[in-house]
């Protein structure tokens, strides 16, 4: 059975961050969401979509308002015959077959809808939903993706496993895994590291994996940024347990801050510009000696959409990561938007620090 997300209000259109945290909380809950739909309030065509959704073999979860809370339970019962009454203090469908504040569940035919009202700044009720999908995230290194495809094929046939490959920057592919009938999620997993040794990560998130890792072995990380913002750091210290792996990072945009924070030498940067392997190399050896971490990451690039020149063009970003026995610096050279290059010039930093110690890592 598919999963569909409908969102219906205006809010949840024009309101970006209550938006992401709606679809940010139902992805936490399930493994995948097949499509999102949004309504705006005055939009007529949402009876017909509800009655065709209805009348489907689909799961369904529905965001709304408090404001509209109760008209979608209206023409919910429209669509299959039924009539509101009062329980706890919510108006919902008689029918509802389990209920908590300010969410119900309801089935009608051989769909299953699961109705929630939120507000903004308000806690995300609960999702009373039951969907199984056996599903599974796998992440390989320092392999291209039709490689990947011949390596894996014959496995996931062994395992009736369907499997879907994305690339999702040059030297990481990321592996959807679905069971089907008779299907052996684990098996395949084990097998496939066996078959790609130290470069194969099962995590559906492999920020909270390094902070697992990295809590495991009792080591720290931090970071130097300058093109990236404060990206890298935003992609750790969005996740649950990052402070005890992370005490800090530095965003260093001027060079006046590379050299009084860093302690880059300002000869390094006049003879090769603050965009260099040298300025990143003294970048990481600077955070690292400010934080006392284990392992340090520093990026400085040409993210766009200007600043470029015929030498560093914009795309060109260089990352530095270190630990306490060696460090590696390299060149990229990426292409896209401002934000493309800023979250591609992320995702090389990290496939950098994984390869670099494998034996934490893998």
């Amino acid at each position: 059975m598919k999963l569909h997300l409908l969102l219906i209000g205006n809010k949840f259109i024009y309101n970006l961050p209550l938006r992401e945290y709606v679809i940010r909380k139902v992805e936490e809950k399930y493994s995948f969401v097949d499509s999102i739909t949004f309504f705006k309030e005055s939009d007529n065509s949402l009876f017909l979509y509800l009655e065709q959704e209805l009348n489907l073999s689909n799961n369904l979860i529905i965001v709304t308002s408090k404001r509209h809370y109760s008209t979608i339970g209206k023409v919910i019962c429209t669509v299959t015959g039924d009539n509101q009454i009062l329980k706890e203090g919510m108006l919902i469908p008689s029918n509802s077959s389990i209920f908590e504040e300010r969410s119900y569940l309801l089935a009608y035919k051989s769909a299953t809808v699961n109705v929630l009202h939120l507000d903004e700044m308000q806690k995300f009720p609960e999702l009373l939903l039951y969907y199984e999908d056996a599903t599974a995230t796998m992440h390989i290194f320092d392999e291209d993706k039709e490689s990947a495809v011949a390596l894996l094929s014959p496995l996931a046939q062994t395992y009736d496993v369907k499997i879907e490959l994305v690339t999702l920057i040059e030297g990481w592919v990321v592996v959807n895994i679905a069971s089907k009938k008779y299907g052996n999620i684990s098996k395949f997993l084990s097998f496939s590291k066996q078959l790609i040794s130290k470069r194969v990560i099962a995590s559906s998130c492999i920020f909270s994996y390094i902070i697992d890792r990295l809590t495991t072995f009792n080591k720290k990380i931090t970071f130097a940024e300058s093109c990236t913002g404060g990206l890298l750091t935003y992609y750790f210290t969005k996740n649950n347990g990052a402070s005890k792996i992370f005490n800090g990072s530095l965003i260093t945009y001027s060079n006046d801050l590379k050299e009084n924070w860093l302690g880059v030498d300002n000869k390094t940067i006049v003879d090769n510009g603050a965009v260099s392997a040298e300025v990143v190399a003294e970048m990481s050896e600077g955070a690292m000696n400010v934080s006392s971490a284990d392992y340090s990451i520093a990026i400085s690039g040409v993210a766009g959409d200007g600043g470029g020149t015929k030498e560093k063009p914009v795309g060109t970003v260089f990352v530095g990561v270190r630990n306490k026995s060696g460090h590696i610096e390299l060149r990229l050279n990426l292409s896209g938007d401002r934000n493309y290059i800023q979250q591609q010039s992320v995702f090389f930093a990290i496939k950098t620090l994984l390869l670099m110690d494998k034996e934490v890592f893998f």
